[in-house]
Parts: C-alpha cells; structure tokens; sequence
C-alpha cells in the first residue's frame, strides 16, 4: 500500500502512457460510465466470469478494436430529459456490437431512438419481483419465471423505442426490460449488477457469453503470462524502484516486476516508527523468500519528530506522507541508473481519476496518495493497473505467494498513526501496538466455520480470514476503571473488524460474544494503561472504516 503513497505530482495522461499494454487479442466488454455509483460492479459482475472489460467514461469512448465484443451503458444520477443529460453517440454501437443498456442507459436509448420516458408518479426504488414475458430471449437463459431486482431510478419509459419489444416487467414497471428486433440490443431498467437482484449475474453473464460471444478465458495465469511479457518488452534493461509496504498490492506487483526483470528491481520499505508490532522484521523475512532485492530503511525517530504536537487528523497524514516521500527520495537517490518507478495502483485508483465528474468529493486525504518530486524524472509502471483486489489477490495466489503475505487485511499509509486520535507518542504507540497485538493474534488462533474474505467460494481457517480487516483505535479518553483493590484512570481501546470488497462500502462482523470477552479480557490485563475496551459496530456509510 506505501507504493500507492508515491504518486509524481504529474497528470494522469502521462502515467496512463507507462502502463503494461494487455495483448491485443484479449477479448473485452466496453463499460460506458454514466456516473452511477455501481458502475464498478458491473465490471465485478463480468471479471466474476473470467471475462475481460473495461470501463470508461460515456464521453471518452476509446477506439472499437476487434476484441470488444459487446458494449454496456451504465446507469446514472442524471435524468435522459434533463437539459444537460449525458449523451454519447451510438451510430458506431448501436446495432453493430451487441449492446446493453442499465437503468438511465436503456432509458437513453428510448428517449433518442424513437421512445418517451417520464417522471415517476413515485420514484421506483428498492427491490422489485420481474417476471419474464420472453422466456425465448437469450437474455434469461436458466433465469426463473420469476425474480428479485433492485430498482433505483425516478423516471420511467412511457414508450419503448422504434422495433422494440417487451421481454420482462414488475407489477409496477411493464417496461422493465426490452429488445430491440434485428439488432442484439437489449434493455434493463433495473440494476442486475447488484446484490439484491439475486439472478442478476446471470443475466450479465448471458450478455457477456451468449450475446457477446465472450469465452471467459481471462484467468489470473492468463493475466501473469501477457503481463510479464508486456512488462519484458516495456522495461528491458532498465532499472525500477519500487515501494513496499508488506501488503497484498505491492508484493504481487513486485513479483510480477521480479519475473519480468530479476535484480533489476530495486525494493524500498520504510518503517516509519507507526508498523505494528515487529512488523518491520516479519515483512523483511517475509520478502527473503521470494527473492526479491529488498532495502530496509528505519527511520521511526524521524517520522515521529515530525508528528510533535500534532493532533488534526489530515496535519497527520500530510506530516507522515511528506516525511515518507522524504526518507524514500534520499534512498532512491542511492540507486544509480534508475529509469522507472514502480507502482501497486489497483483499477479502482484508474477508474476513480477518470471518472466521469472527475475524482470523487474528498472526505479525506487518501491513505496512501502522496507525491514525489517531479525532479526525479522517473517514468512510471503500474502492472496491477486493471486488477481489482480480489483479482490481485488470485494472481498472487496464482504466483506462489504464500497466504500469510495474500491474505493480509489491507492497512493504511499512515500506519497506526491515524489510529492514535489526537497526538502521537512513544507511550500510546506502546499501548496500541500491544493492544492490536492481542487483538489480531486472537483472531488467527479462533477457529470458525465462515467463508474467506479473500477468496468467498472457500472456508476460513479463522477468524482473521473471514475479516476483509481489523484493528485496533487509541482513544483520547481516559476513563475510571477498579483494577484489584485500587482505582485507576486509564486509555479506552476500540476494536474495529468489518467485512467488505474494496473499502468503498463496509459491514460491521458479528464477532462471537465468547471471543469478544476473550480479547477484551486479554487486552486490559496484558496491556499496561488500558481499562476499557469497545467495540465499532457502524457501518461504512456513514462511518469510514479508519477512525482518522
């Protein structure tokens, strides 16, 4: 994750130039982004079955090659009869390609193809029963007569459009879903990529298989294979620095970088004085075993001078991120030669800068978006740029990495800096890192009966695996607790374990009460200066996953 911390201060234009290129042969699905909130998994929903996609902005269509075998309009906020509504020529799409429209994408399509959408009397939101008209249509094959949809959109197609046809409706919406005749075009007006439509994959695999023609091929050793090729034949000889942090996104992109490159690939991990507890020296042995060329940098005294009397949440993080590209800059500088910096960016950091309305609103600064100094003149690679987790977490599976290092929870840059509210010190980080200690050891040695956070189809070992993360919050407050006979006046622990898919939503875990008494038991008798333990039960929204 420390390798996303060190993004040059360049536009996205340029970095977008030194990406790996995927073979020109791999068949894909074109994502047109409206700005809906979900668009993401759609491409969840199709990467699922092993087949290829991108995503790009409805008005940043990129060039129709060959392997695009079908194309998706998103939904969106917007309304089609809105004065500034969305709009992206079809001509080269429509009735060429197969196509698939969702929610305002098939509302687009009849608005501007001969149809009429109107307000909602009530806005249709929340789930729905569609019943198939057209069980012939390839759309539904192996879908039931009947099924549960998600519906979210205020207005309605009062009209289909010119040569279409009813193929599903909901006791409220008779157009719920439709196909326009002789063409492979089809329309949905609700969100079968989400959860609550339950047969909703499905129907997006029948798009993607039986339209499209996609054969799912695109596995995480397929992925290895053109990425080390790419990477080979983009790098050369030349020398790459990369930043490691121990997690899941900068391992598999070192390895993937090693394969390629060998010895050429120059590793730099920071301590910065906030790991937990002998972090540090388990991540070096970790890293021993796969060979990769690996600089230890220890500079806690440095980074914790800086966070002297600084208690605001984003002064925090400015102060470590800045101090971070300090430290990494002077140790760069000690590799000769180097032509590349390397970077573990996942495909929802690309999605969310080429986002339709731009980045989304800041809530914060991001856990690992920093900037290095243009000075540098390093280019930049990013062989995980079309990967999502999950998907990184297959390839590293895929590459031999062994599961302790796989599956990780995920852990921000600022460490456990940005879980010590208010003012950092030697003392509170002693307490913390003990109390997480406990925590986080308790729940690899619970054993449980739940699915894998990591990989759903398979069952846990543990606790720890069935968490996407976990950890452990220093609260600024003090609090009178009896400990024996005497009274005592000390720090509050707030453990915080959530289940999730990539951080943009989380669900509090049901913790067992038997473990939670264990680990509360645990933690105020074997941690000095804590008598009191609380647990985080909200979800994100509206409360983000870090308490900083």
């Amino acid at each position: 994750m420390i390798a996303s911390l060190i993004k040059f201060r360049q536009t996205k234009d340029k970095i977008l130039n030194f990406a790996p290129k995927l073979s020109s042969m791999q068949e894909s699905i074109l994502i047109l982004d409206f700005g809906s909130q979900v668009t993401q998994l759609i491409g969840r929903r199709l990467r699922e079955l092993n087949v290829y996609c991108e995503i790009h902005p409805y008005n940043k269509i990129p060039e129709l090659t060959p392997d695009i075998k079908g194309v998706i309009l998103s939904g969106s906020p917007s309304s089609v009869r809105d004065e500034k509504a969305p709009f992206v020529d079809l001509s080269n799409i429509k009735g060429k390609l197969p196509l698939l429209g969702i929610c305002y994408g098939s509302q687009f399509m009849a608005h501007h193809f001969g149809g009429e959408v109107n307000g909602s009397i009530a806005r249709e939101y929340g789930r729905a029963n569609l019943t198939v008209v057209d069980e012939s249509c390839p759309l539904f094959a192996g879908v039931s007569k009947t099924s549960q949809v998600w519906m979210s959109h205020g207005d309605t197609i009062a009209r289909l459009p010119e040569r279409a046809r009813v193929i599903a409706s909901t006791e409220d919406v008779e157009n719920a879903a439709y196909k326009i005749d002789g063409e492979e075009t089809y329309a949905v007006q609700f969100h079968p990529e989400v959860f609550h439509s339950t047969e909703g994959s499905k129907m997006i695999g029948n798009f993607a298989m039986n339209i499209c023609g996609c054969k799912g091929d695109w596995t995480p050793d397929s992925f290895i294979e053109t990425t080390v090729e790419a990477l080979k034949k983009q790098l050369g000889d030349d020398k790459v620095i990369l930043g490691l942090s121990g997690g899941v996104d900068s391992t598999v992109a070192a390895v993937l970088l090693n394969k390629a490159i060998g010895s050429n690939l120059h590793c730099i991990f920071v301590d910065n004085g906030l790991l937990r507890k002998n972090e540090f020296e388990d991540v070096l042995d970790s890293y021993k075993d796969l060979g990769l060329n690996v600089i230890g940098v220890n500079a806690g005294e440095l980074f914790l001078s800086k966070l002297v009397g600084v208690t605001d949440p984003e002064q925090k993080r400015k102060a470590i991120g800045t101090t971070f590209i300090e430290v990494f800059e002077m140790e760069a500088k000690k590799i000769k030669g180097a032509d590349w910096l390397a970077q573990g960016t996942i495909y929802p950091d690309v999605i969310e800068s080429v986002s339709v309305n731009g980045p989304s609103c800041k809530i914060k600064s991001h856990h690992n978006v920093g900037g290095l100094p243009e000075k540098m003149n390093l280019k930049i690679v990013e062989p995980l740029r079309s990967l999502f987790k999950d998907e990184v977490r297959r390839v590293g599976r895929a590459l031999g990495i062994k599961k302790e290092l796989i599956g990780r929870h995920p852990f921000p840059g600022p460490s456990l800096g940005i879980r010590i509210l208010g003012e950092v010190s030697e003392e509170k980080l002693r307490i913390l890192r003990d109390a997480d200690d406990v925590f986080i050891s308790g729940l690899r040695n619970w054993k449980c009966e739940l699915p894998s956070a990591s990989y759903p189809n398979e069952m846990a070992d543990n606790l720890y695996d069935a968490i996407w993360q976990a950890g452990t919050m220093l609260l600024p407050v003090k609090s009178v607790g009896v400990m024996g006979d005497e009274r005592s006046y000390e720090y509050t622990i707030a453990l915080r374990a959530v289940i999730s898919t990539d951080g943009m939503t989380a669900d509090w875990v049901h913790l067992p009460y038997e473990f939670m008494a264990k680990v509360s038991n645990d933690i105020i008798n074997k941690v000095k200066g804590v008598n009191r333990v609380c647990y985080d039960i909200s979800s994100k929204p509206p409360a983000t996953i870090e308490w900083e």
